[in-house]
């Protein structure tokens, strides 16, 4: 199964609709969904190295944006932001969350853009914390550009040997991008 969706992915960054899926995905997960854009970067990436900075700039933007969309969600709409993030366990720390942006906003969305941890959590968090929006979005254009961006560069430039060791184990990649990423909502639960 993971062969086949490795393969889809594979064939889909050579299509016309690779752009489109990167970005859905990448503006989904910045607002309401729990699955990162990388295993769609890194492997469409793999499949057209040319068109790397391409991809790290359609993941940029539209990551930005879906931000944007989860701050409102959590400026605006309140009641849906607590229910997104009651939905993944986390709606007893909002208060601590909003503490810690009152006096560490910037540092919490520059880190926390970098890190495997949902970056929908930040973003819904600093729209119910009011924190400043052109802040907001400076930041998040500094953090996930540079996330998505180092990642492009990185396969770009030794995407082969990076293809090659994906391929032969899979399943091990695989295991380690879920760890990471429950590891992330782990972290996330354990220090708010």
């Amino acid at each position: 199964m993971l062969r086949r969706l490795y393969d889809w992915i594979m064939r889909l960054a050579e299509s016309p609709r690779a752009l489109w899926a990167l970005a859905l995905v990448s503006f989904a997960e910045s607002s309401f969904f729990p699955i990162p854009p990388d295993p769609m970067l890194i492997p469409m990436v793999l499949a057209n190295r040319r068109r790397a900075w391409a991809f790290a700039s359609v993941a940029t933007i539209a990551s930005v944006v879906g931000g944007i969309a989860g701050y409102f969600i959590g400026y605006s709409l309140e009641s849906l932001g607590q229910s997104i993030l009651a939905f993944y366990g986390y709606r007893d720390a909002m208060g601590d969350f909003q503490a810690m942006f009152a006096e560490w906003g910037l540092w919490i969305i520059l880190i926390k853009g970098l890190t495997p941890i949902p970056y929908k959590f930040v973003t819904i968090a600093s729209g119910m914390a009011g924190f400043d929006l052109k802040i907001f979005i400076l930041a998040s254009i500094a953090t996930r550009g540079g996330r998505f961006f180092i990642i492009a560069t990185l396969l770009f430039f030794f995407g082969e040997p990076v293809r090659a060791f994906i391929e032969k184990r899979l399943t091990l990649v695989t295991t380690l991008f879920v760890v990471l990423l429950v590891g992330g909502f782990v972290v996330l639960k354990y220090i708010f």
